[in-house]
């Protein structure tokens, strides 16, 4: 797999019927390695390592329903209420971060209501904070550590 715009973290693997699997923590389970869950792994290590959010509050590949459909979001992380503090949409290397990306995140967040959210190709990096009052996002340079406060 491509080096990727994060920090180095080291990974567990194993070969699962001719195809390369990866230690997925929080599902605690190897999971087939595609280029989108190489960059689903790095952003877990990402929000654990260098922001200390608990793995406990982390949760990924999850269904939700929007409008009658069911998606799924690729990572989530809660506040320890239970309320949720981020949404993060992964994508491959390869594809481009579009405003149809962003406008996927944003409709996952009409029913998430997270108060940031992240958008990374494992390349490129956005980030946003939520102004609900005005509804729309502010770019940051980045998403804030996790506090208990």
């Amino acid at each position: 797999m491509q080096k990727l715009n994060f920090p180095q973290y080291s990974f567990r693997f194993k070969n699962n019927q001719n195809k390369i699997a990866v230690f997925d923590d929080l599902r605690k389970k190897f999971v087939i390695l595609t280029p989108e869950e190489w960059v689903r792994q790095h952003c877990v290590k990402f929000l654990q390592t260098e922001k200390n959010y608990p793995l406990s509050l982390i949760n990924v590949e999850k269904q939700l329903k929007i409008a009658g459909l069911t998606k799924r979001y690729d990572i989530v992380v809660f506040e320890p209420d239970g309320n949720i503090q981020l949404i993060v949409e992964c994508k491959a290397p390869k594809i481009k971060i579009t405003q149809e990306t962003f406008d996927q995140i944003a409709r996952y967040n009409l029913s998430l209501q997270a108060n940031f959210l992240m958008v990374t190709n494992g390349m490129a990096h956005y980030f946003c904070k939520m102004d609900y009052e005005n509804k729309n996002y502010i770019f940051l340079n980045d998403i804030p550590e996790y506090s208990r406060a």
